[in-house]
């Protein structure tokens, strides 16, 4: 992905495709890289894709929360100048939409939450005191995908360094606080945007049944299952992914805006 990569002013983000724009949210632990099968696919069906570097640990202690990395992503978007977009987030990256579209839902024209966090919470802060255990961290990573070969040696040494900074750590633990305060049952029922929820049928970070609570209270949702399946679908099936992305894009016709 590397070869899209931008890096203007404050904001660095991959860019790839040219027409409606897709921007994307990774997750806490998540990279860029998470998202090439959907960047590579969609860039080619008439979809600009661009997914930003979140600053989750490059903010100001008082800013890393999920509201205010909600207001950089609308601030991101005035700066590409887009008039409206479909945003998809993973795992925080889908709270953080969630919670861009409660406060700027003139900006969205749908939403794509997979593994979200905003309703069920335990999923974030639990599991970071074993810091120097690396066998620990290493189950925990596995953990998040149905098939554990998915958790690569990059990946585990990747989770094992930023638990292992102090400041990064600290920056974890305050964004997971903010995840439980900012939750969004109040909120979505108000939400009447488009929203595809695409879920894992064996997610253990935000089960199933957190999908199901989602698509209850989102008025305008449509739910797809993605069998042996964990919480990061985008990577672990991303063909199923991307075929129920299209489905929806093409069903709600924000394919045609």
């Amino acid at each position: 992905m590397e070869k899209y990569y931008k890096k203007e002013g404050k904001y660095g983000y991959y860019e790839a495709g040219e027409g409606i724009p897709i921007v994307i949210l990774h997750g806490l632990m998540g990279g860029l890289s998470n998202f090439d099968a959907v960047a590579n696919y969609f860039s080619n069906k008439g979809y600009k894709i661009i997914i930003p570097d979140l600053p989750i640990y490059t903010q100001n202690i008082l800013k890393t929360n999920v509201k205010s990395f909600a207001i950089y992503v609308k601030n991101f978007i005035n700066f590409k100048k887009l008039d409206r977009v479909i945003l998809l987030g993973n795992s925080l990256g889908g709270h953080i939409a969630l919670y861009h579209t409660k406060l700027f839902p003139e900006k969205v024209s749908g939403l794509v939450i997979t593994g979200s966090s905003g309703l069920y919470e335990s999923a974030m802060g639990d599991s970071y005191p074993k810091r120097g255990d690396y066998e620990y961290i290493r189950k925990k990573a596995e953990d998040v995908f149905y098939d554990p070969k998915i958790a690569t040696p990059e990946l585990v040494d990747e989770v094992y360094a930023t638990v292992n900074d102090r400041l990064k750590l600290i920056k974890t633990l305050t964004i997971a606080k903010s995840a439980i305060r900012h939750n969004m049952a109040k909120d979505l029922p108000k939400m009447h945007v488009q929203t595809c929820i695409i879920w894992g049928k064996n997610d253990t970070v935000t089960p199933p049944d957190v999908a199901d609570e989602f698509h209850k209270l989102l008025p305008n949702s449509t739910l797809y299952w993605i069998d042996k399946c964990g919480h990061a679908a985008m990577m672990e099936q991303p063909e199923e992914f991307n075929a129920h992305l299209e489905d929806w894009l093409t069903h709600t016709h924000l394919a045609e805006h």
